[in-house]
């Protein structure tokens, strides 16, 4: 029933559907239950801009979406990160939710070209983010769960939700990568993901402290190990990663160095970009001293499509986009 209920083949040119309401429905529940995790837990909601520079990027720079502003090179956001990071020092825990552009030119049960995403950024360590990724999502399948009844409709498998409690399991890179069979330094692939969930339990799933080259550059570098950063993506049963978090450089000098030697940066220089892109973020670092801080980005998408079980991204939003389609 929940295929049925759920086809999004035609999607975009149907509306006021009974299915169109169902996934609203869920979609506001699971956003609700964030939002009410965020105002108790003493996070300022901040609205940050949506066309920026290259600093609404994340790792990967190919899939912005470049535009004209006015004479000036502006993308479409990916990320609000460092704009939340700006207003540490004076709010000291901050959050925002808005639509991530991403040109991703596979049009699949895998890539949507715009997305909602929900992001914090704090003043504290490693340990507390966890534990504020963990209350995150589960306040957001504690309000779902209210909606029961509907759930059971489309044949949702609640029990399934009800068995969502922290803490959650947590395992390395280092062990993640010798079970699934990679070399060390490699990407985990979505197919990984699955084969490791599913080893511990179909539970959500922390690995934790992936290596440096492979991470955006302002993860700060583990104190024992700087070959690898203080990060972790959080694994969803068949969703697969839904959260990408990590502490934050803080040091001016430090931070400047990362960026300089990125592979981000370098692919910047060659779309006519490079450190001024980012010079507002680093003076913000410089000079209003910014301390020792963390924070993660959640897919409301991805966390939507755990909770109705279906392996296709575009069946967890109302109206999905990709290469294919536009409204």
């Amino acid at each position: 029933m929940l295929e049925k209920l759920l086809e999004t083949r035609e999607r975009h040119k149907i509306t006021n559907t009974e299915e169109l309401a169902i996934v609203a429905r869920i979609e506001a529940a699971l956003l609700k239950g964030a939002r009410d995790f965020f105002i108790k837990n003493g996070f300022i909601e901040v609205n940050a801009p949506h066309i920026t520079r290259a600093t609404g990027a994340c790792e990967n720079i190919d899939t912005l979406f470049g535009l004209n502003y006015f004479g000036v090179q502006g993308y479409l956001s990916q990320t609000q990160q460092l704009y939340l990071e700006a207003m540490i020092p004076k709010l000291k825990k901050v959050w925002c939710v808005g639509p991530s552009f991403r040109a991703e030119p596979d049009a699949d049960e895998r890539h949507l070209t715009e997305f909602s995403l929900i992001e914090i950024e704090f003043e504290g360590n490693f340990e507390e983010l966890l534990k504020y990724i963990e209350g995150t999502v589960c306040s957001m399948v504690e309000e779902v769960l209210k909606e029961e009844k509907l759930l059971k409709k489309i044949g949702v498998d609640v029990e399934r939700l009800k068995n969502v409690k922290a803490p959650f399991k947590k395992i390395t890179y280092d062990e993640a990568v010798k079970i699934v069979g990679l070399e060390w330094g490699s990407d985990l692939k979505s197919k990984h993901e699955k084969m490791l969930v599913e080893m511990y339990g179909n539970q959500p799933l922390f690995i934790t402290h992936f290596p440096k080259p492979i991470k955006f550059f302002n993860m700060k570098e583990n104190d024992s190990r700087p070959e690898i950063v203080n990060s972790t993506d959080l694994i969803l049963p068949i969703s697969g990663e839904a959260v990408g978090a990590a502490e934050r450089e803080h040091r001016h000098d430090k931070l400047k160095e990362r960026l300089e030697n990125s592979e981000m940066i370098a692919k910047l220089r060659i779309r006519g970009g490079g450190i001024k892109d980012f010079q507002w973020y680093l003076n913000c670092v410089k000079l209003n001293g910014i301390k020792l801080h963390s924070g993660c980005g959640i897919g409301l998408n991805r966390v939507t499509q755990f909770v109705l079980g279906t392996n296709d991204i575009r069946k967890s939003t109302v109206f999905p986009l990709n290469s294919q389609t536009i409204m």
